[in-house]
């Protein structure tokens, strides 16, 4: 299975690359595929690829969605093991 996340783009440092914050790791991505793009946009990167923008709002449900699938993650984890 194949997954897209939200990224923020954090700093442009070409014309088809920048650097994205993602969950905390800065990545360089490859942005050729999306024209006007400024640095604090979010976008939906697959396998370093920036595919197309998103809307903030939508980005941070998003990844505060996957937070809490993490979080659930990890305490099942821990109950698991006692």
């Amino acid at each position: 299975m194949c997954l897209a996340i939200p990224v923020r783009v954090e700093e442009i440092i070409g014309a088809e690359t920048a650097i994205a914050d993602i969950g905390g790791v800065r990545k360089e991505i490859n942005i050729a595929l999306i024209s006007d793009l400024a640095v604090g946009d979010y976008v939906i990167m697959h396998v370093g690829y920036a595919l197309n923008k998103i809307d903030p709002e939508e980005a941070e449900r998003t990844l505060a969605l996957f937070a809490e699938l993490d979080e659930l993650s990890q305490k099942e984890s821990i109950e698991a093991s006692q």
